[in-house]
């Protein structure tokens, strides 16, 4: 498992595999709750299983330390 964060954007990405290859990512189930202060998504494979999770508003969702531990993706504007 490996998260990447991008500040400017607020957004994390919370791999549950080593990568996701273009397309890979058959459908993206967003999560909606009133309990949760952002947007999240799973990531899903066309066989159903979980690849990752993308946080929009992950500084309202993560604890201050995951985010200071995860990998600084400045460059990627979409982490999936």
């Amino acid at each position: 498992m490996r998260i990447e964060y991008n500040d400017e954007n607020d957004v994390a990405y919370i791999y549950l595999v080593d990568h996701i290859n273009a397309g890979e990512s058959a459908t993206q189930i967003p999560v909606e709750a009133d309990e949760i202060p952002g947007y999240v998504i799973l990531d899903m494979d066309k066989e159903g299983a979980l690849l990752g999770i993308e946080i929009v508003g992950a500084s309202r969702i993560l604890r201050p330390a995951t985010l200071s531990a995860a990998q600084n993706d400045e460059a990627s504007q979409d982490l999936t």
